[in-house]
C-alpha cells in the first residue's frame, strides 16, 4: 500500500516520476502525523512512504485520505499517527514472522504505541502473489498466519485489520488471491473491494483519484468498528 498515484513513465528521462499533484484530501494536517524511517514523529505529507519504500518512486496512496476522512467524520477523534511500513512488489511470504519486513513492521509498531494506542492496521498487498499458482493457492493460509502472528506479537488479539481485495494484478491467478482476501474468515478483519477502481497507464497501480476513493472506503470501514 505504498502508493503509486500520479507516478508515470517520463519518456524524456526514461524514469518513473511522480507528478507532484496532491489532492485536497491528501494535504498536510497538524492532526495527522507519520512515523519516519528513523522513528520520529513528523507532520504527515505525500508521498507517505518516501523514506520507507525508498528504492521505488512513490506517489499518492490511501493513507492520507483515510486519515482526513476519519477526522472529517469525527472531529473529536484526536491526533492520528500513521505508521507506514509498505514495500511494493512483495509477496505475502516476505511478510511472515522472522522475515525482515515482518520484523520491521513489529519494531515500528511497538515504537509507535509508546505514544498512543493501536487503532487498526490497513493492509493492501497481493499483486505479486498472482503470478505463481502455488503462491496464490497458499495465499489464504499465509495471510491468516501473518495476521495471527502480528496480533500475538503486538499483544493486541482483537486488533482491527482492514484489508483491500486486489484491484489488479500482473498474473493469471488474481481471482484466487482475491477470493482468499474476500473470504479470510477471521474475527475483527474487514475487507473492502478494490475491484473497479481506476488504474493508471501501467494497468496495475491505482490513479490518484482512485487512491483517494480507497482511502475513504477504508475510513468508512474503520469507523464502522
Amino acid at each position: 500500500m505504498a502508493g503509486r498515484g500520479g507516478v508515470f513513465n517520463d519518456t524524456i528521462t526514461e524514469t518513473l516520476t511522480w507528478d507532484g499533484i496532491v489532492p485536497p484530501e491528501c494535504q498536510p494536517n497538524p492532526s495527522i502525523l507519520r512515523l519516519t524511517a528513523n522513528l520520529t514523529w513528523v507532520e504527515a505529507h505525500e508521498p507517505l512512504h518516501a523514506d520507507i519504500d525508498y528504492n521505488k518512486t512513490n506517489g499518492v496512496g490511501p493513507g492520507m485520505p483515510f486519515a482526513s476522512t476519519v477526522l472529517n467524520k469525527d472531529p473529536n477523534f484526536g491526533v492520528i499517527g500513521l505508521v507506514p511500513c509498505a514495500i511494493g512488489g512483495t509477496n505475502i511470504s516476505q511478510w511472515q514472522k522472522g522475515e525482515f519486513l515482518y520484523e520491521q513492521l513489529v519494531k515500528r509498531s511497538q515504537f509507535a504505541v509508546q505514544s498512543g494506542v493501536y487503532r487498526a492496521m490497513l493492509w493492501y498487498q497481493g499483486e505479486s502473489d498472482t503470478e505463481n499458482q502455488q503462491d496464490a493457492e497458499l495465499y489464504k493460509d499465509n495471510l491468516k498466519r501473518f495476521f495471527n502472528d502480528l496480533r500475538f506479537d503486538l499483544k493486541t488479539p482483537k486488533l482491527p485489520i482492514i484489508q483491500v481485495a486486489l484491484a489488479s494484478g500482473p498474473g493469471a491467478y488474481i481471482e484466487e488471491v482475491r477470493e482468499a482476501q474476500l473470504k479470510t474468515d477471521m474475527p475483527y478483519v474487514k475487507c473492502v473491494d478494490g475491484k473497479g477502481l481506476p488504474l493508471g497507464p501501467d494497468g496495475l497501480h491505482l490513479t490518484t483519484p482512485a487512491q483517494v476513493t480507497l482511502g475513504r472506503m477504508l475510513a468508512h470501514a474503520f469507523l464502522g468498528y
